[in-house]
């Protein structure tokens, strides 16, 4: 995996910098992460209409993208979905439809993960932006995948795969908002 150099001035910590043991502790990490978003997979309600469940794994990957930064995130965000692809029954829906999700929830990690580097979390302004980005991420990839697996066109695709979606995602975006920038004036102590 390939980052962008970042100048040394602009880059933060992150909540788990704050962990001592550098191994272990991206081990612990990044293997905790997998499984919140699986565990959180599992809490899925099916919605008229569209194969795609309502689950709270937007809310942990855009949380834990934000605690973790982009290369823990992106890890376990894989994580997850490699385990998943191996056959661990973990994923909110199998088949397909909802690979498109994982795929964006691994890029969304990098996203949100690059707004926490670069210290964007510690307004409500940044946080809701970062949040924002990472989910029209998710539903990209996710409207896109499920669109080419389904053999819809655009328009269908956005009907089930996001529009469903915008109200309890903007109370997610709504609750990570309000966490992130007092979780980043700890860092700034």
């Amino acid at each position: 995996m390939s980052h962008a150099p970042v100048p040394a001035a602009s880059v933060r910590p992150v909540l788990a910098d704050l962990l001592p043991g550098e191994r272990v502790r991206d081990v612990v990490l990044i293997g905790t992460f997998a499984l919140a978003i699986a565990l959180s997979a599992q809490l899925a309600f099916p919605l008229p209409g569209t194969p795609v469940p309502v689950t709270g794994q937007t809310f942990v990957v855009l949380l834990g993208a934000a605690a973790l930064g982009p290369g823990r995130g992106v890890m376990g965000a894989g994580l997850y979905g490699v385990i998943g692809l191996l056959g661990v029954p973990w994923f909110a829906v199998t088949g397909g439809a909802s690979l498109g999700y994982v795929a964006g929830f691994v890029a969304a990690a990098w996203v949100v993960g690059r707004f926490a580097r670069a210290g964007a979390l510690a307004t409500w302004r940044g946080a809701a932006t970062a949040m924002v980005v990472g989910n029209l991420v998710i539903y990209t990839l996710g409207a896109t995948v499920l669109a080419l697996v389904l053999g819809v066109g655009p328009q269908a695709a956005l009907a089930m795969g996001v529009a469903p979606f915008l109200l309890g995602d903007l109370v997610k975006v709504a609750a990570a908002t309000a966490l992130l920038p007092a979780a980043q004036r700890l860092l700034d102590r």
